[in-house]
């Protein structure tokens, strides 16, 4: 970073916070710096989430970081402000994609069944997008209840409830 003009140079990698403040004020490679920085980690929460439409929550949640990063009041909190986004947006579209999720669960092939090539993927999409919310949350990310209700916006028994029936509807789907 340059200084003398507050600018992100090509040459020298930025810390995060240093790449919001110059993104804030306007510096173009700063925002392609960010963007680069967040696409992936963006991507893989939206994936599991919204599942064939990540792609598109990805590209939604994205915008609406960037339209937003210059209201970020403190930007060592990048990370935890584009994580509510991409939750929020991934929630959004999966919900709006309006699939239809098989509630029983009973038309899972056996586990030996040579037919099934179900991956963590496949059973992911018989989850309903709160399901897969608080799963990933909870699991992948390894956040604790009372930050996925935060993120969510919901009470913390509901997170507990949700990760409950989440998990066992997955164990059943995945035919454990």
């Amino acid at each position: 970073m340059d200084r003398t003009r507050g600018t992100v140079t090509a040459a020298e990698p930025a810390e995060p916070a240093a790449l919001v403040r110059a993104a804030q004020r306007g510096d173009r490679m700063a925002v392609q710096a960010l963007l680069d920085l967040l696409t992936p980690y963006v991507g893989r929460l939206c994936g599991p989430i919204a599942l064939q439409d990540g792609p598109d929550a990805t590209q939604e949640a994205l915008i609406v970081i960037f339209r937003n990063i210059g209201r970020l009041r403190e930007p060592e909190a990048l990370f935890g402000w584009a994580r509510v986004i991409a939750v929020r947006e991934a929630v959004r579209i999966a919900r709006a994609a309006a699939r239809v999720v098989p509630d029983p669960l009973e038309d899972v092939p056996a586990r030996d069944d040579p037919q099934l090539a179900a991956d963590v993927r496949d059973v992911l999409e018989r989850l309903t997008p709160a399901h897969r919310a608080v799963l990933v949350l909870r699991d992948l990310e390894g956040l604790d209840e009372h930050s996925v209700s935060a993120l969510l916006g919901v009470p913390e028994p509901t997170v507990r409830t949700r990760l409950f029936r989440a998990r066992r509807n997955f164990r059943k789907a995945w035919g454990r």
